[in-house]
């Protein structure tokens, strides 16, 4: 126990009993999010627009932590996609307890060689992908009685702007 709380700083089993959908958890820091949860004891789905990412992040967890980890293509910015995972998780778990929105986009790209088109896509994933998601699960839980959370990942462009990056600023 003793290296064990030198190494980490929560109870092992601190997620035990919650079943998360993270988007955009294929890399970055969905990636490492989900890994961290499963750690602590969580079971974790995980969605992006591509499967063979999906395929690859969960083969690469599921040998260390078998039975932790499932994968469902979702495009976050088409509702009926995300229902479609949501579905997936609870025919798979019984019920959702937790939702991490770190999908995201973005087009390295001076500001004026930016079509109206690549603006649309980048706000399409970080702000309508967001809500789809964040609706789709309330709506689950009210009807359901169960106690959810929400964590939502944003840019620091937000605050700050950048170039290069106005979408997300």
């Amino acid at each position: 126990m003793y290296l064990y709380a030198k190494k980490h700083m929560f109870q092992k089993d601190l997620l035990n009993g919650h079943y998360i959908i993270v988007t955009g958890g294929g890399t970055g820091l969905g990636k490492s999010m989900t890994k961290a949860f499963i750690e602590y004891g969580a079971n974790v789905l995980i969605c992006s627009r591509k499967a063979e990412v999906l395929e690859k992040t969960a083969g690469e967890i599921e040998e260390q932590y078998p039975g932790k980890i499932i994968w469902h293509p979702c495009d976050v910015r088409d509702y009926g996609q995300v229902e479609q995972t949501l579905k997936k998780a609870v025919d798979t778990w019984g019920k959702v307890t937790g939702l991490v929105n770190a999908a995201a986009g973005n087009f390295i790209s001076p500001t004026e060689r930016l079509s109206p088109r690549a603006f649309d896509v980048i706000v399409d994933i970080v702000l309508r992908g967001t809500y789809n998601m964040s609706l789709a699960l309330g709506k689950y839980w009210i009807e359901n009685q169960i106690k959810g959370n929400i964590i939502n990942i944003i840019t620091t462009y937000s605050w700050t702007g950048s170039g290069f990056v106005t979408p997300s600023a």
